[in-house]
């Protein structure tokens, strides 16, 4: 039996599992598309707007699963435009294959259109990818695929994007048909390393408090029942990085808060008081561990995951924190006392100056928000100060995901990435579910049309969008480091929510310029079937809950 290349890989994704292939058609991976729409496999081809875009979409989508996501390019332009993309997947190390099709390999080097073959002075497609990727090839003949997309899954389910590209001629070329080859996960620990952490849990157990920080490996690996169980063993206080909030159960009596930037007093309040502080799942960078460098140099510090702090600790490899939170719980349950049931208290938000300007306050909308959201609620938060006030002030719903992209930080990977997931959601268990978009206008200008996408396959989506006609943080980096002398970065005032629903008017599409008007808002598109927008006036110049512009103005005040 023979197939062609295009045939294997659609079918391929398919015994993944994956149901969904995000992409930009384009000549030279349309075959790809031919493909898919002759699959018997119950894969589904999803044309986004832009290839960042569909990137983020296969991000999202790899997020919510805890699985593989796939994205299709053209050469040229369109190969070009998933580096963004892939770079978030990379740096927060979601397992993505981009499968980019390229000139047909007689051209390269000869005057193709859109070669990135790297002969003849072209671009190097694999020299570019290979920087953002944990495994890039240029598949050059038929039979060498399936070897080569083993490779490529098995890179990508280490953690991060996996790049083939695929010359329109090999795409077309038959492939002698044979049982698809892919790697199994592979569980890797370090047992000397998770020796001298049980230590160190046993010894500072017998001394005083444990506290947990838990970081995006948790939902990479799904091990937030194994997490919760090891808290409660343990008997730990747990904050959360600010991109693992969904990780842990935000209305739990030991719930100590987001660490960070954008960190509740109460986490370094127990670290300061804990005799060991837990570290799982993240390699703690400056957006994690502001505010906690001297107290955690002050502790005991340990660590499980698959790669280790950017600060001294006792640390342990971990490829699967499922297997091995929930072995070390069992360990520790024997040895454990029921602990004290505690009573859910407040956090203890940060304290920021008042604001005087038009629309609503950050603080304000997002607890309306949070007040609106139903259990099995999921939540994409952009960058900014819209980010910053989501991540600080809202709790995740039961049951819900919480993501916001701090590898990469890039504006408009929300709109994306909150579609992949929904399309993952929708099909999987509590297929019922909404997700929630929350962003700046800046952030809406530069992917923000990818609701079109939303409004095609009528996904249970509501899009919120801060409008203050400004790249706020710039705004407030401009006024609070550079005197306040001048900024580049206010907009022309556009009203989003009355142009939105000129554009789609199928569309629920609201402008909330009210406090008053927000909750009722909100109730309506929860009730929504399909996709809803809501766009929100607020201040350009209200500060953000951000510790770093909290210091600043904090030190201003204090200097003569």
């Amino acid at each position: 039996m023979q197939s062609r290349v295009v045939d294997y890989l659609v079918q391929a994704v398919s015994a993944l599992g994956v149901r969904h292939i995000f992409g930009v058609d384009g000549a030279n991976i349309e075959d790809l598309y031919d493909a898919v729409f002759d699959a018997p496999y119950d894969v589904t081809g999803v044309i986004a707007k832009h290839e960042f875009a569909a990137a983020t979409m296969a991000d999202g989508y790899a997020r919510s699963t805890g699985g593989l996501g796939v994205v299709a390019a053209t050469s040229g332009g369109g190969a070009m435009n998933l580096v963004a993309g892939l770079a978030e997947s990379y740096a927060s190390r979601v397992p993505v294959l981009a499968l980019v099709g390229q000139p047909p390999t007689a051209q390269e080097g000869n005057g193709a259109f859109q070669d990135t073959s790297g002969h003849a002075g072209t671009i190097d497609a694999v020299r570019m990818f290979d920087e953002i990727t944990r495994y890039c090839a240029r598949v050059e003949h038929a039979a060498d695929l399936p070897d080569q997309l083993a490779r490529a899954v098995g890179a990508a389910r280490r953690g991060g994007p996996a790049v083939l590209l695929l010359p329109k001629d090999v795409q077309q070329s038959s492939l002698t048909a044979e049982p698809i080859r892919l790697p199994t996960k592979v569980y890797r620990r370090d047992e000397a390393g998770l020796l001298r952490l049980r230590t160190a849990l046993t010894t500072a157990r017998r001394t005083g408090k444990v506290v947990i920080i838990a970081g995006d490996q948790v939902a990479r690996d799904n091990a937030r029942d194994e997490l919760a169980r090891l808290a409660a063993v343990l008997d730990a206080a747990v904050g959360v990085a600010p991109d693992a909030k969904d990780t842990y159960d935000n209305t739990d009596p030991g719930f100590c808060g987001v660490a960070g930037t954008m960190g509740h007093p109460e986490l370094g309040a127990a670290i300061r008081s804990a005799a060991l502080c837990l570290i799982i799942g993240t390699p703690m960078p400056v957006t994690t561990r502001t505010g906690l460098d001297e107290l955690l140099a002050g502790s005991t510090v340990a660590s499980i995951g698959v790669t280790p702090p950017y600060l001294p600790a006792i640390h342990a490899t971990s490829t699967d924190l499922a297997r091995t939170l929930g072995e070390l719980a069992d360990e520790f349950a024997a040895a454990t006392m029921p602990p004290d049931r505690r009573t859910v208290t407040p956090l203890t938000p940060l304290r920021v100056p008042s604001s005087s300007g038009p629309g609503l306050r950050y603080r304000q909308l997002v607890e309306t928000i949070d007040a609106a959201l139903p259990d099995g609620t999921d939540v994409f938060a952009d960058a900014g100060n819209t980010g910053a006030a989501v991540v600080h002030h809202l709790r995740v719903p039961r049951g819900g995901r919480f993501v916001v992209a701090l590898g990469m930080g890039g504006m408009g990977y929300a709109f994306g990435a909150g579609i992949g997931s929904t399309f993952a959601r929708r099909h999987g268990p509590g297929g019922g579910r909404r997700t929630v978009v929350v962003a700046g206008d800046g952030a809406f200008f530069m992917h923000g049309m990818e609701i079109h996408t939303a409004i095609e396959h009528a996904l249970p989506i509501t899009f919120i969008v801060l409008n203050n006609n400004a790249h706020a943080m710039c705004v407030t980096r401009e006024q609070l480091y550079y005197r306040d002398r001048y900024s580049f970065n206010r907009f022309r005032p556009s009203h989003l929510g009355d142009g939105i629903g000129a554009m789609f008017p199928e569309l629920p599409a609201f402008s909330v310029r009210a406090p008053a008007e927000l909750a009722e808002t909100l109730r309506h598109c929860m009730e929504t079937e399909g996709p809803s927008f809501i766009s929100i006036d607020v201040d350009p110049d209200e500060v953000p809950p951000f510790l770093p512009f909290l210091t600043t103005i904090e030190q201003s005040r204090s200097t003569p």
